[in-house]
């Protein structure tokens, strides 16, 4: 529901113009002038100012310069070639006749309110333009993830807020993302906010606009960015980490659909939906009391849990694939495919940095290999040891070089990995078929087998 204020001095004329936009499904408050529209109302937190030009006192066209940013659409009776590019030139979106139609009146508002939504889509696209967002959706077909997406479809339509927990890297944004896709919101902004990116001192205010002069350094006024996803959905990351003030503010809004800029006396009316998300456990930080009991409870009005990559490698196989075909596009080369090899040491790999840490190896082992095919060498990975793997085992183990070498256990380092590799593969391959598969030169891989003295068993 979009706010549109009316200024205009004749009774009759401004009740019938409230009735009409009402119908139409807008917000309308009034004003018979300048000076009463500046001093009741805080006129920036309106998407569109319809006035009068002729108004006592003021000229209508006055209260261009009192809400920047808002646009301003002019109505005349005096429909002359120079009042209408008086008011343009003074800023105004477009002016309308008087007597006007009432159809033509409500498609010229439709137009406005329409060009002010891209605006501030393009304002929080800007915010995000130096950052790589996926462009795609999740991936899995597990019975956890199932869940996910079964619980994603039931909640979008709604305005509930959702509060979407898993540990770093486990896709949370990707589901405010689909949340907000899904949405009838989803023509709106979506605007993503780092909780603990930006510094204690300015989250209040960047998340919540200040006034002019409200501290030093705020040398105008500024928008925060809860009224830039007015219309549209908040993404609030990493909430756990919000300080007590900003859980006072948010708690407000929440609880009022109002916004207070930091200086500011008055509050503004926001349509937005919270998504929020952390991997903190909340309720152990309310009873630390590190975290607000009643804005938790705001918050968690629907939750969504996301599995670790860990707890469901079924996963793996098809999410590793599309990763790997987003990295061969990013870095502009034909989509690689994986070895068998490397495809057994993504299912194997506990992922302690869960999808971020797999996409993460993929895009390296794209821009690292010579060919088209990824070996397990190209991927890096931190290989756990047997008992990270398996379980804390009760039986003795054999820790002896040789015990090493011949154990089927898993290595818990990268020259273990390239010791059971090369022993298990060099009497069926040469060394120019272990080197590609390892994604080394035949020179590296005879220096590593002299620095590890594992001798060649075939020329």
């Amino acid at each position: 529901m979009s706010r549109v204020l009316v200024i205009e001095d004749e009774p009759i004329i401004r009740t019938e113009l409230r009735r009409l936009l009402v119908r139409a499904g807008h917000d309308v408050s009034e004003a018979g002038s300048v000076h009463e529209a500046s001093s009741d109302y805080a006129l920036d937190s309106f998407d569109l100012v319809l006035s009068d030009l002729r108004l006592p006192g003021a000229p209508g066209t006055d209260i261009i310069a009192l809400c920047p940013g808002v646009p301003v659409l002019i109505m005349t009776s005096y429909a002359t070639v120079r009042s209408a590019v008086d008011a343009m030139k003074l800023g105004a979106v477009d002016y309308i006749a008087k007597p006007f139609d009432h159809d033509e009146l409500l498609m010229q508002v439709e137009r406005v309110l329409r060009e002010g939504l891209l605006t501030r889509q393009n304002a929080a696209l800007k915010r995000e333009v130096e950052q790589a967002h996926p462009v795609s959706g999740m991936v899995g077909s597990s019975a956890a993830m199932r869940e996910v997406f079964e619980r994603v479809r039931k909640v979008a339509p709604s305005p509930a807020t959702v509060l979407v927990l898993g540990e770093s890297g486990t896709g949370k944004e990707l589901v405010a993302r689909a949340l907000h896709a899904q949405s009838p919101r989803a023509d709106g902004p979506l605007v993503a906010v780092n909780c603990a990116a930006i510094p204690e001192g300015l989250l209040e205010s960047e998340l919540f606009g200040h006034e002019k002069g409200a501290f030093t350094g705020a040398q105008a006024a500024h928008p925060g960015l809860v009224e830039a996803a007015h219309g549209g959905t908040l993404f609030l990351d990493e909430i756990g980490e919000l300080p007590a003030p900003a859980q006072a503010r948010l708690l407000r809004m929440l609880q009022d659909g109002e916004v207070r800029r930091v200086g500011a006396t008055r509050s503004r009316k926001v349509d937005v939906r919270i998504v929020a998300a952390t991997h903190r456990d909340l309720p152990r930080r309310v009873q630390e009391g590190s975290f607000r009991q009643d804005l938790y409870f705001r918050l968690r009005v629907v939750e969504i849990r996301l599995p670790p990559l860990r707890e469901r490698t079924e996963d793996v196989p098809a999410l590793a694939r599309h990763l790997l075909e987003k990295a061969s596009r990013k870095v502009g080369r034909p989509t690689a495919s994986l070895a068998p090899e490397a495809m057994e040491a993504l299912t194997s790999h506990p992922w302690p940095g869960n999808v971020r840490e797999l996409e993460n190896a993929l895009e390296r082992a794209v821009i690292l290999a010579d060919g088209p095919v990824v070996t397990a060498g190209l991927l890096a990975l931190e290989l756990p040891d047997a008992a990270d793997r398996l379980g804390a085992s009760t039986e003795p183990t054999d820790t002896s070089p040789a015990a090493e070498e011949t154990s089927g256990a898993a290595p818990d380092s990268m020259e273990e990995y390239f010791r059971r590799f090369v022993m298990e593969h060099q009497e069926h391959m040469g060394e120019t078929e272990l080197a590609k598969r390892l994604g080394i030169s035949r020179k590296a891989l005879w220096e590593k087998r002299q620095k590890l003295g594992i001798p060649r068993t075939r020329a």
